[in-house]
């Protein structure tokens, strides 16, 4: 049996942008921001890293107030449940 290799396809300098060609003109997502709220124009700007950052650090917040929360809601529980027994064993 003998293989012979063949070139499938041609090579190109540069993939073809279709997409871009094609709907160039119901793209219009960067207009309209004069009519906007300031939240609305401060996340159009430039400076999005502040705003993500901004939005992660109340993530963590949260999620830290959270864990703390339940931690002192289980240390509670585990005090009863160690009274309960000393009680029960007396």
């Amino acid at each position: 049996m003998k293989f012979t290799l063949q070139k499938v396809q041609e090579d190109t300098v540069a993939a073809v942008d279709t997409l871009s060609k094609t709907y160039s003109e119901k793209w219009q997502a960067g207009s309209g921001f004069e009519d906007a709220s300031p939240v609305i124009k401060a996340a159009a700007s430039n400076d999005l890293i502040f705003i993500v950052l901004g939005v992660s650090l109340i993530i963590w917040f949260v999620l830290l107030f959270f864990i703390i929360r339940v931690d002192k809601k289980v240390g509670k529980l585990e005090d009863e449940i160690e009274q309960t027994k000393i009680n029960d064993a007396s």
